[in-house]
């Protein structure tokens, strides 16, 4: 289980959020939401272990994931709202890098994994010559790497920043799908999307961010500085 305990975030001398709190139980599917510039992808690299809150903690299985950050790590499969993949490599050459962090896999594995996104044909093609909805792609088969590393909770928990990004139709579909197997495989899922999901036959909660609203200190500062 994941779990947020009075999360708060600064920016700017701005608190985008402060006590936050919620559970990511196992098996289920959180989807983060509120208006741009509320804190949802700050929120995410916080829960990635990738930004330090203001205040509060985050425990991955009732630890806490800055002082096991090791072990938390490695339930983690985090993709952020770029895609994160080397241009000058072909597809199969990223995944086979990222693969190689985690266990040795084979070429037929790698075709297997980037045929399952809807790259078949494109593994030796330069991630420079596809397109946005392709990059894509690579980064979400490296969500496919946890069936082939020999840990049962490897890969447990998705923290995906849009994900849907640049996804054709049909893609949005065969992810969809995916949300939902990897919840119902006992998998947890946070995401931040604009795109409106049909999740049928999982467990699914929202969390939502509101707009910062200053508080009469920060007025009166505002007004001093002016």
């Amino acid at each position: 289980m994941l779990e947020v305990v009075n999360l708060a975030c600064e920016r700017d001398e701005r608190v985008l959020f402060s006590g936050l709190s919620f559970t990511c139980p196992k098996g289920s599917i959180t989807r983060i939401e509120g208006p741009n510039g509320c804190g949802k992808t700050t929120l995410l690299r916080i829960l990635g272990g990738l930004g330090v809150a203001a205040e509060g903690e985050v425990f991955w299985a009732g630890q806490s994931i800055i002082e096991e950050r090791h072990l938390y790590l490695s339930h983690l499969n985090y993709c952020g709202h770029q895609p994160g993949v080397k241009l000058s490599l072909t597809a199969a050459e990223n995944l086979a890098w990222y693969a190689g962090l985690h266990v040795n896999i084979e070429r037929k594995e790698l075709e297997l994994l980037l045929a399952d996104v809807g790259l078949r044909g494109f593994e030796d093609v330069p991630c420079y010559r596809l397109s946005a909805g392709q990059q894509r792609r690579v980064a979400l088969a490296r969500l496919l790497l946890n069936r082939h590393v020999n840990n049962d909770n490897a890969g447990q928990l998705w923290i995906l920043d849009e994900p849907f990004t640049a996804i054709d139709i049909s893609g949005v579909h065969e992810l969809e799908q995916r949300l939902i197997d990897h919840a119902n495989q006992g998998g947890i899922v946070v995401l931040t999307t604009h795109h409106e999901m049909v999740l049928d036959n999982c467990t699914f909660q929202s969390i939502k961010l509101g707009e910062f609203v200053p508080t009469a200190d920060q007025l009166i500062q505002e007004e001093e500085d002016f």
